[in-house]
């Protein structure tokens, strides 16, 4: 039977993988997983499932005697801005009866916030992810702060996005199997292996007056020539914050027919640090005109 009723709760809503994936890569100066208020993220498999291989940083959704689930120690979720439980397969609401959906109907009885059910479970997460699966039950501090973010997924094509850092890391390129890389820095990228990777640089730096614009076209096409089911693109800046995000959001205007309003929403969504400058906003309400015959978003919106 559906989830619901006539109780204030909540609620229960389906998270797709990439959305996991993304919020388990947020980061500022350093992971945001080390926030105590940031992810709860509950396995409700088995135990010998959980023991066997789990999504990195998940706890195990412990039962009373009943068989009943019970609340996480020590996790304040009235204060926990995602709360996220998976099953093993679970791709729906429609059933009540599956752990993920038991033990999240547990835990918004005191969320403020919707309990995301991860569609598709561990199976399809750690298909997608494998590099995220482990065996690692206790996590010090210090672990959790030293944790290394991966670029995100703007498109589950292949399209990514992160910074200088990542892009230099070897292990990176070969989990996400990028084989082509922008790089929107004013400083040539290093590829390990030598010649592994097809690059196009935009040497710019980041301000109100460099000129990204006129290579809009340019990198639209060579993205369009190597983004594909089996290898992936990166795109990256230093900090993979203004100019990079800048070069995505052109990419998805081009190729999606997105306006910029809706590119915006949808890079915001995956990275909601992102902050093109003011220039770079303009030469992105000037490609909207190109793409589209016409401006269309207002980026007098203090939100632009």
């Amino acid at each position: 039977m559906p989830v619901c009723s006539n109780r204030k709760t909540a609620g229960l809503v389906m998270c797709e993988p990439r959305e996991l994936y993304n919020i388990l890569n947020q980061s500022t100066k350093f992971s945001r997983l080390a926030e105590s208020n940031y992810l709860c993220l509950l396995d409700a498999r088995t135990k010998r499932e959980y023991n066997e291989s789990h999504v990195v940083t998940a706890k195990f959704g412990n039962k009373d005697e009943k068989g009943e689930f019970l609340l996480p120690k020590g996790v304040e979720l009235e204060c926990m801005k995602y709360c996220i439980v998976y099953d093993s397969n679970t791709d729906s609401l429609l059933d009540e009866t599956v752990p993920a959906i038991q033990c999240a109907q547990v835990l918004e009885e005191v969320s403020r916030l919707p309990i995301r059910i991860l569609m598709g479970g561990y199976e399809r997460f750690s298909a997608l992810y494998h590099f995220f699966r482990t065996q690692k039950v206790l996590w010090m501090p210090r672990e959790i702060d030293d944790f290394q973010p991966y670029p995100l997924e703007i498109l589950t094509v292949g399209l990514y996005l992160g910074d200088i850092r990542q892009a230099n890391e070897p292990h990176i390129q070969k989990d996400l199997k990028i084989k082509a890389q922008v790089n929107v820095t004013e400083v040539p990228g290093k590829i390990y292996p030598p010649g592994a990777c097809h690059t196009f640089q935009i040497p710019v730096s980041d301000s109100c007056e460099a000129d990204i614009f006129s290579f809009f076209p340019d990198v639209c096409s060579f993205i369009d020539t190597h983004l594909s089911p089996n290898f992936s693109v990166l795109i990256y800046s230093g900090l993979g914050i203004s100019r990079s995000c800048s070069v995505v959001i052109a990419y998805l205007m081009h190729q999606q027919k997105k306006t910029l309003q809706e590119a915006w929403d949808h890079v915001l969504k995956c990275k909601p640090n992102m902050r093109p400058n003011r220039g770079f906003v303009q030469q992105l309400s000037r490609w909207e005109e190109v793409v589209h015959g016409s401006v269309i978003t207002n980026i007098s919106d203090p939100l632009f």
